[in-house]
């Protein structure tokens, strides 16, 4: 009996040190994509999201066979991970970004907790889907973006050495492309002449982010 129970033991543990390993690759090929896009969680973030989420899942299984519920430490991986991923997205002041570094790092615990419970073709099947749509709809991306709306603002922001880069680095972070950008003095303020082009929904950052700005007075549609 005592034989029986080593060998269950090594085979356990044999199939946790599988899980973590499978963790580290699919969390690592999702953080790869992910670090040479720039964005802030990277390839050690998500390797470490997965392992942690993958660890946590089977230490709720083999404590809830000992003291009640497998399901109440799992369930609190996604709170945890929750605040990671609000951290991702108010992350840039004065525009709401993020939001897909967010969401990965979701999936990726997901991916983790599939692993924990022995799910291994879930989670392979959940990576290579991630995969496709970050690498793979990025053409798509670029296509709707061509087709997308334009919007011409005009700001009037106080005179300085920064205040134009200020509103140039602003654009650039919304993924906006900026078509024109003109700027004259007229009495105390520097005035200048917006025009981006793409998704809606960054022109609304865009104009969130410019109200925020510290050297803009006012923003108003140039149409």
């Amino acid at each position: 009996m005592g034989e029986l129970q080593s060998h269950v033991s090594q085979a356990l543990r044999l199939e946790l040190l599988v899980q973590l390993v499978l963790a580290v690759f699919l969390g690592g090929a999702i953080g790869l994509e992910r670090e040479l896009k720039g964005k802030p969680a990277g390839l050690r973030t998500n390797i470490l999201i997965c392992i942690g989420a993958t660890l946590y899942t089977v230490l709720s299984a083999y404590m809830g066979h000992q003291q009640g519920d497998p399901t109440r430490i799992a369930g609190q991986i996604i709170t945890g991970v929750g605040f990671i991923g609000a951290g991702t997205i108010l992350h840039t002041r004065g525009a709401v970004t993020g939001l897909t570094s967010a969401a990965t790092i979701w999936v990726v615990a997901a991916i983790g907790m599939a692993l924990g419970s022995g799910a291994y073709v879930e989670a392979l099947g959940t990576s290579a889907l991630v995969m496709v749509v970050l690498t793979g709809l990025a053409p798509l991306e670029t296509l709707l973006a061509h087709r997308a709306s334009g919007t011409r603002l005009v700001i009037h922001a106080r005179p300085g050495p920064d205040a134009l880069d200020g509103i140039k680095q602003l654009v650039a972070r919304t993924g906006l492309e900026l078509e024109r950008l003109e700027a004259r003095q007229e009495n105390v303020d520097l005035v200048v002449d917006l025009e981006a082009r793409g998704p809606k929904r960054l022109h609304d950052q865009l104009l969130i982010g410019l109200m925020h700005h510290p050297s803009v007075r006012s923003v108003s549609s140039g149409e």
